[in-house]
């Protein structure tokens, strides 16, 4: 090979070996695994009719009507286990759906798991666990790991030091649910838990909303809650119709009888999957979007499909 054919091939090689090495430094291996699988996400300047924007979210942008929940129902698909597609109505049309999961915990484990290598999505997951349902969890860090308290099979990880006021997800084998961190530090509710993470926030607090101030943050969501009979309720939406206060609104008039509500991470990570009994179903966050005044800025990836470092992971007894 000719000296000038080498210097060519080489400085692109040569920037593309600098530019992990940056990355590796600032962000670590979930950084390298993330731009390997997705490229590098930024945030684009969008309009409001945009058309890289769902309709639905064109629709929020323009008016965000009051969505009303749509006709369901539960199906079991195992003992302690049943499956439901909640759709959300405004203006007399379906805006979004809301795949969940109602689950009984005297016949189900709860576990979370963190992947801070970043080369795990809803798929890996699922295949790696092969647990009954895969959701994402709690908030990370630009490094993967979480960046809320979070304890797996017994292990804490996460900031020992941290000031949390809205809630926990915590799974023992005294209690499995939510725990309003308003009532007691983040440190006693894991007492006894063999899996928590806190998270943020409430989106219903004792059968009230948790969300007092509007935003035109949209995004896909999950959440995690229970009912008045100690079910744990799982949910997921399809598309990004929902601000953090509209959806809590949403739980409270959707008839899930929901005593408590905690929000997980939303956006491209917010995925669910469910394998059980042949009955297969998953959903993949694909959105986030912060507007403020006439500006909106849209979350946008280069190619593939979003990681997930936090999930929180169910499996029958």
């Amino acid at each position: 090979m000719k000296f000038w054919t080498k210097l060519v091939l080489g400085v692109p090689l040569s920037l593309l070996i600098l530019l992990f090495l940056v990355i590796d430094t600032f962000w670590g291996s979930y950084g390298v695994h993330t731009v390997i699988r997705n490229g590098i996400s930024y945030w684009l300047p969008v309009g409001a009719d945009n058309p890289r924007l769902s309709t639905s979210m064109r629709l929020a942008l323009a008016r965000a009507p009051a969505a009303t929940p749509g006709t369901f129902a539960w199906q079991t698909i195992g003992p302690g286990f049943e499956v439901a597609d909640l759709p959300a109505l405004a203006n007399g049309k379906e805006v979004d759906h809301i795949y969940l999961a109602r689950i009984d915990p005297a016949q189900f484990r709860f576990v979370v798991r963190n992947g801070s290598d970043g080369d795990k999505d809803l798929d890996r997951w699922m295949a790696q666990l092969g647990a009954a349902l895969v959701v994402n969890g709690s908030y990370f860090s630009r490094f993967g790991g979480p960046d809320t308290p979070f304890l797996t099979d017994g292990t804490l990880l996460g900031p020992k030091d941290y000031d949390a006021k809205a809630g926990a997800f915590v799974a023992s084998p005294m209690f499995t649910g939510i725990r309003n961190l308003a009532h007691e530090d983040w440190t006693t509710a894991f007492q006894g838990a063999d899996n928590a993470m806190v998270s943020y926030p409430l989106l219903v607090r004792d059968g009230t909303s948790g969300v007092a101030h509007p935003s035109r943050w949209l995004a896909n969501r999950s959440f995690v809650g229970q009912d008045g009979a100690g079910r744990i309720i799982i949910g997921t939406t399809t598309d990004a119709f929902f601000s953090l206060d509209r959806l809590a609104r949403f739980l409270l008039d959707a008839p899930l009888g929901l005593t408590m509500a905690l929000n997980l991470d939303g956006g491209p990570v917010a995925c669910q999957g469910i394998s059980l009994n042949g009955y297969e179903r998953k959903t993949y966050g694909r959105f986030e979007l912060q507007a403020e005044g006439d500006k909106a800025w849209l979350l946008t990836r280069c190619y593939g499909t979003a990681g997930m470092p936090m999930v929180l992971a169910v499996f029958p007894k």
